[in-house]
């Protein structure tokens, strides 16, 4: 079973983003940038159903400016057989990544596709649904756990209710949660040995791919600073606030 796995450069979780001086978007010079905590969970756990035996290669791509390189050694340090960067500078919106990651798809032919079902810098939890839709593959969105079971997946995922289990023929889709697994640290060998893996470069244009974004940000702007919390010293004061200050009640 060949696994390709999505993975995005975000701006590193302990970064504070700053919003550019003219609202344009998130100043990002001399920025720390990192692999997507989702993206690292997808990454792993291809990797656990190649050590299982069940995956017989695993390709991460990224779509992305040439920085995005440094993201893919990480994907390839953390256990990934081979990468694949298609580059572009322009902004991208969901459905032009899902586009793209289409195109690679229709090369590769994988039997499962592995994406973090969101980024922590748009939130937009769109991309993995849109390739779905593209491809007509079956998906299993938000996944707690993931089983190969003959010619099919199975999906636990986290819904409103509790859990649902949901079969999935292959080829498939699946976006992950947060508590599928825990990433490991890339040993130092790991490391080295990722320098010497192939990379491939192509560009959206050579596959016949359009990344013209049917959106524009118009604006951004950083949030408004929160007043300080009060102490009161009763329940009857509490209401007394909520209802003549804060007028909640």
């Amino acid at each position: 079973m060949k696994i390709l796995v999505a993975v995005k450069r975000v701006v590193d979780y302990n970064v504070k983003v700053r919003v550019k001086a003219d609202n344009s978007g998130i100043d990002l010079a001399n920025v720390k940038m990192a692999l997507n905590p989702f993206c690292e969970i997808a990454v792993e756990e291809a990797v656990r159903l190649k050590e299982q035996g069940i995956a017989s290669e695993i390709v991460v791509v990224c779509v992305g400016p040439a920085a995005a390189q440094e993201q893919l050694r990480t994907a390839l340090a953390l256990g990934a057989d081979r990468a694949i960067l298609m580059e572009t500078n322009d902004e991208l919106s969901s459905l032009a990544v899902a586009k793209s990651l289409k195109a690679v798809v229709d090369k590769e032919k994988p039997q499962l596709v592995i994406l973090g079902k969101q980024a922590i810098d748009s939130d937009n939890n769109q991309t993995g649904q849109m390739l779905a839709a593209l491809t007509c593959f079956a998906q299993g969105t938000f996944a707690s756990k993931v089983e190969i079971v003959d010619d099919k997946v199975l999906v636990t995922r986290e819904v409103d209710g509790g859990l649902q289990t949901v079969s999935l023929n292959l080829p498939a889709i699946v976006t992950t949660d947060l508590r599928l697994n825990e990433p490991r640290y890339a040993s130092l060998p790991n490391i080295m040995k990722a320098k010497k893996k192939p990379l491939e470069t192509v560009t959206p244009v050579a596959l016949g791919v359009c990344t013209t974004s049917t959106c524009k940000t118009l604006k951004v702007e950083t949030p408004a600073a929160r007043s300080a919390g009060i102490k009161v010293k009763s329940v009857a004061e509490l209401v007394e606030k909520l209802k003549n200050e804060a007028k909640v009640i």
